[in-house]
């Protein structure tokens, strides 16, 4: 489903924030990808987004090179990608139900849709009774759910995550940690990165370790060995 191949990101004037990096990833997969902190995690997903190009190599989606997609055409290849993030991005002055709704505005679905699919994904998330609460009264977890249902909302083939649970406290991240995996059981592709140790010990799924710019080890049940 996923392809890197080969990829090489520099930057300048001397830093290499991959080296040569290869390797796949299935349909319907749960795949973590760690390492220390400036390990090259967060390029590797801007690269999969198509906001940063590689200096060599290749990025496949689907058998087509993100990076040959016309600049006009890209709109609708992220489409196909949910994006969650450590700093949540949720509009402050929108509530729960409209930071979701927004989403599905944009691209012109109609009212009554985005009731329906708005109301379902609050359900999954687990938070229907927080809908019409803003940004600012909700817990961590609260916005950190809010902003995976907003991933959801377009159904995306593939849920990126990156820290998710960077700011949260152990419980909101054990909460986190199984809304995704509950998520990739409704048949979506996930990759999560991360450098929790514990998080990726108890999942038991695949695990890329990066070091340095390079993949240093591609595990099927993997741990966390930095």
């Amino acid at each position: 489903m996923i392809l890197f191949q080969g990829i090489t990101k520099n930057y300048p004037p001397n830093i290499t924030a991959l080296d040569n990096v290869s390797f796949e990833v299935k349909e319907k997969e749960f795949v973590s990808v760690v390492g220390r902190s400036g390990a090259g995690k967060t390029t590797l997903l801007k690269l999969f987004l198509a906001e940063e190009k590689p200096s060599s190599g290749k990025v496949f989606f689907k058998e087509e090179d993100i990076h040959e997609i016309k600049t006009g055409h890209l709109p609708w290849f992220r489409r196909k990608i949910g994006a969650v993030f450590q700093d949540y991005k949720l509009l402050s002055t929108k509530t729960v139900y409209e930071n979701i709704a927004y989403v599905m505005e944009v691209i012109g679905v109609s009212d009554e849709e985005i009731k329906q699919d708005v109301s379902h994904v609050l359900e999954i998330v687990g938070l229907t009774d927080k809908a019409g609460n803003f940004p600012i009264q909700l817990s961590g977890g609260e916005k950190q759910r809010t902003a995976i249902a907003r991933a959801l909302i377009h159904r995306p083939q593939v849920i990126i995550a990156d820290e998710p649970t960077g700011n949260l406290d152990p419980y909101h991240t054990r909460d986190i940690i199984h809304l995704l995996e509950k998520i990739n059981e409704f048949g979506t592709t996930v990759i999560l990165a991360t450098h929790d140790k514990e998080i990726i010990n108890n999942l038991n799924r695949r695990v890329i370790t990066l070091e340095d710019g390079k993949l240093v080890r591609d595990e099927l049940k993997g741990r966390f060995i930095l």
